[in-house]
């Protein structure tokens, strides 16, 4: 009978103990629970914090470099270098936001160094469009607001990133292509230098007075208000074709009316030869006969 009262207090003394250390552990976690919902609060305003300053240090840096005369006028480098303050503000944040919550930044930067290789082989493709990239705001072959050809894709360029470029042609179509294959590729920036020369080929007869013909087209390029007078328009017979002689125009003009003074030279050029009686040959097809037999006048 005594084996009884004294099972009965151990179990007594065992559940007394077991109350004590609850007791003893609520407090803990209450205070553990109120720490981490500080600590996530103060994280979520450094979150918050963080896009609204990086927001604010983009425009900053924006308006910095707008106010400098290299900068002045050159939206690619504005729009670049706003980009990269707002990612390094964006990225320091988040190292301030994981650091709050308890996260050891230091192990996750040992871990992403031991795992660059793996990363570097994966994105290759993308760390080379910003390579690029950095490399066309230092080498400028172009600016945002010019026109340039990228192997047959023309069009004006609407912005530089880190990763594309960006380009609308004259049909407003949105061509964006990755700088890696630009830095790589032949630019032709159409509006680079401030002229622009036209060329335009025509096709006169044999029997045409080829001098006559040639100051016909000169007369007309040095009518027109937009072509300019240095260098002066050229014209010149560049060809013997087989049934006609061309004839080349060289005139120079501004480049931002280089696309409507060509249209304005080629008609008033086939005008002016049609008033002058000069002839514009045309193909023809000439129907020869085989063996002696002449062709039918006609009918059916």
């Amino acid at each position: 009978m005594t084996e009884l009262p004294n099972s009965l207090t151990t179990a007594l003394a065992a559940g007394e103990k077991a109350v004590t250390i609850d007791a003893a552990m609520i407090p803990k976690l209450i205070d553990m629970a109120g720490d981490f919902a500080i600590n996530l609060s103060i994280a979520l305003i450094i979150l918050v914090v963080t896009v609204v300053a990086s927001r604010w240090a983009s425009g900053a840096t924006r308006r910095a470099l707008g106010r400098m005369r290299g900068f002045r006028q050159d939206p690619t480098v504005l729009s670049f270098a706003a980009q990269v303050v707002r990612v390094v503000v964006l990225v320091i944040g988040l190292i301030a936001v994981l650091q709050r919550l308890g996260v050891q930044t230091t192990s996750i930067i040992a871990v992403l160094g031991a795992a660059s290789l793996a990363v570097g082989l994966a994105l290759q493709g993308t760390l080379s469009n910003v390579a690029a990239g950095v490399m066309l705001l230092v080498l400028r072959p172009y600016r945002v607001g010019e026109v340039i050809d990228l192997n047959g894709a023309s069009g004006t360029v609407q912005r530089l990133d880190l990763f594309t470029t960006t380009l609308s042609n004259a049909n407003n179509h949105k061509i964006t292509v990755p700088n890696s294959k630009v830095l790589s590729d032949v630019i032709i920036n159409l509006t680079g230098q401030k002229t622009r020369r036209i060329e335009i080929n025509f096709t006169v007869g044999y029997g045409v007075d080829l001098n006559q013909a040639r100051a016909v087209l000169a007369h007309v390029a040095q009518a027109h208000d937009k072509v300019l007078d240095d260098p002066t328009p050229w014209t010149g017979v560049t060809g013997l074709l087989d049934s006609a002689v061309r004839i080349t125009l060289h005139a120079w003009v501004k480049a931002e009316d280089w696309w409507q003074t060509q249209a304005d030279l080629m008609q008033s050029g086939k005008e002016a030869l049609d008033a002058a009686g000069i002839e514009i040959p045309f193909p023809h097809q000439v129907e020869v006969p085989f063996g002696g037999v002449q062709p039918k006048a006609g009918g059916n």
